[in-house]
């Protein structure tokens, strides 16, 4: 018998139904006619409450509500790459070419995956063989850069008695044939269903030690963030969050980005979409969409679509991490998430905590972030989700109540600085209010694979930064020209590693993206210029004898001077620093 009850209220995308049902808690539901896709969250002896994923403009008191008996859940099967979803994986393509609209129209009920392509399928388990949760069946070429790995569901254990020939089928084909213990028969396809809001299980989850190579300086060197990592960028407006996503998304050494557009402008997300379909990956040299999937849910979509995108776009890439490879999510910007959770809070009149905020706030972050990690799967492979999360604090005060519990669950804090933005600076992540809590886990991987030197020379570098810090208090009150000459040596340097190493250029093919063993040797190349000046400092030298030279903009210019693919050209610099040294000497002495 189908279930089904009668709306009593409505409260925008709130519907309430009176009287008790046989609903059950997380079951996705059709609302009216028109089918609405919405969630049960709230159950009483009196009262169903419903939230509804799309516009409830229409919708009456005493049109049926139908219930399904399932959660709200994704597919999962070759296909998602490459495409582009809204907060509830509806492919936005299709609903374009069946709404014939600019505008997403309601009620579209179209199929998440395109269910009538082929895929060419290599099958890779044979009969009698013991399949288990996570079992690779099959190999499908889902674009140039990923394999698709076929697996069996979490809950299947059995003997393939069944398997059909190499060839096309689509992602509805039965491709195996298992016999569970009980004797019965289960047809395994490409397909599964997953419930958004419920963790992929894995065997283990391993420590991070390995990083996520971002080719941003900054990052990677000052605060690095490992493979199943978790990060917040937060920043006022304007001060480059979205970029900085951009960047770790098109030079990061995950093998598979999920971005997710969670309520912000519609201009931005079609930027997204723009660059991205143009954008040549380095990795493979095939376009970056074939390792990337988007999820776009802008701030005029529905408001509790916007809540459940986030979980849409975790659960895609606990998919592809379970078949071994490394996902990067991109969420920008979770304090949009959070302001769908005020509004929906506040239509369910729930009593409100800090800035209006719901209660449980916390506990929603601490669920998303806890799904990151870097882990053992159920097949034996290994595979992780980093999580890169933005922050948009109003006015842009970190001590808004999203930055400061997201804060709580993340070991990487990625501060961007509004006067760092307005004076160019790029990226504008200050080194003063950012940290990193990997660099203990990380310094064995640095050391075995980049130099052993790296910790080291960026130590030395952060402590430069902070005497410049307390030196400009100083500064700022007499100036500058009382200082002595190893102080201003310090400043001097300090401005040196801002220009020539912090500051980063998106639009230069050299410095857009910059290998480790680059950033450690430029690093050297500054302390080393650092250590012969000090050496100069000592023997009464002035600093104003030292800036007529040219090696302090020379050193600077590092970045586009030197190309990423050429090392050797290093030792010309320390030669140069030591040239100038003798010149010092020489015409001083």
């Amino acid at each position: 018998m189908e279930k089904a009850g009668k709306i009593y209220g409505i409260n925008g995308p709130v519907i309430y139904i009176k009287g008790k049902t046989d609903f059950i808690m997380g079951e996705m539901v059709y609302v009216g006619d028109e089918k609405l896709v919405g969630e049960v969250i709230g159950l009483t002896s009196e009262m169903t409450t419903i939230q509804v994923y799309e516009e409830t403009s229409g919708i009456k008191p005493g049109d049926t509500v139908y219930g399904t008996d399932s959660a709200i859940y994704v597919t999962l099967a070759p296909g998602i790459l490459s495409n582009i979803f809204d907060g509830i994986e509806r492919p936005l393509k299709s609903i374009a070419i069946e709404s014939k609209s600019v505008y997403i129209g309601r009620g579209m009920s179209v199929d998440s995956l395109d269910v009538y392509k082929k895929w060419k399928t290599e099958i890779t388990v044979e009969v009698g063989q013991t399949v288990f949760p996570g079992t690779i069946i099959a190999k499908v070429p889902e674009t140039k850069s990923i394999v698709h790995k076929v697996m069996v569901p979490p809950n299947t254990i059995g003997e393939v008695v069944r398997v059909v020939k190499n060839g096309e089928y689509t992602i509805n084909d039965t491709i195996v044939v298992v016999r569970l213990d009980d004797g019965t028969e289960r047809n395994l396809s490409m397909t599964q269903k997953w419930p958004i809001r419920v963790p992929r299980p894995v065997d283990s989850r391993y420590p991070s030690t390995k990083p996520l190579v971002t080719g941003q300086r900054i990052l990677d060197t000052l605060f690095p963030i490992a493979k199943g990592g978790t990060a917040c960028v937060p920043g006022g407006f304007g001060t480059g969050k979205t970029m900085t996503q951009h960047q770790i998304a098109k030079w990061s050494d995950a093998d598979i980005i999920v971005y997710i557009g969670c309520g912000e402008r519609g201009n931005e997300m079609t930027q997204v979409l723009e660059d991205f379909s143009k954008l040549n990956d380095p990795k493979t040299g095939n376009l970056l969409m074939d390792r990337t999937t988007l999820i776009a849910n802008t701030s005029n979509m529905p408001v509790a679509a916007r809540e459940a995108s986030i979980y849409t776009g975790i659960t895609l890439a606990e998919y592809y991490r379970d078949m071994g490879y490394h996902v990067a999510i991109m969420a920008d910007s979770t304090s949009r998430w959070a302001e769908a959770l005020r509004e929906l809070s506040g239509r369910l009149e729930e009593m409100p905590a800090e800035e209006g905020f719901p209660a449980y706030l916390a506990s929603k972050l601490s669920a998303f972030y806890e799904r990151a990690g870097y882990f053992k799967n159920l097949n034996g492979t290994e595979g992780s989700v980093s999580i890169i999360g933005a922050v948009s604090p109003q006015g842009g005060d970190f001590s808004e109540p999203v930055t400061q519990n997201t804060k709580r669950f993340v070991r990487c804090f990625w501060g961007l600085d509004k006067s760092l933005a307005y004076a160019r600076h790029f990226p504008a992540i200050h080194w003063l209010t950012s940290y990193s809590e990997y660099l203990h886990d990380l310094s064995q991987w640095y050391n075995e694979n980049v130099g052993a030197d790296f910790v080291n020379c960026r130590n030395k570098i952060l402590v430069i930064l902070n005497q410049e810090s307390s030196l400009q208090e100083i500064v700022k009150l007499i100036g500058a020209d009382v200082l002595p000459d190893d102080q201003k040596l310090v400043l001097e340097i300090a401005r040196v590693i801002r220009l020539g190493f912090l500051q980063q250029n998106a639009f230069h093919k050299e410095d857009t993206c910059v290998p480790l063993k680059k950033q450690l040797q430029m690093m050297e190349v500054i302390l080393y210029l650092y250590d012969r000046c000090k050496e100069l400092i000592a023997m009464n030298m002035p600093v104003s004898i030292l800036r007529k030279e040219d090696i302090f903009e020379k050193v600077i210019a590092i970045k586009y001077d030197v190309p990423n693919s050429t090392v050797d050209l290093f030792s010309q610099y320390k030669a140069a620093i030591d040239r100038f040294y003798a010149h010092i000497m020489k015409t001083n002495a």
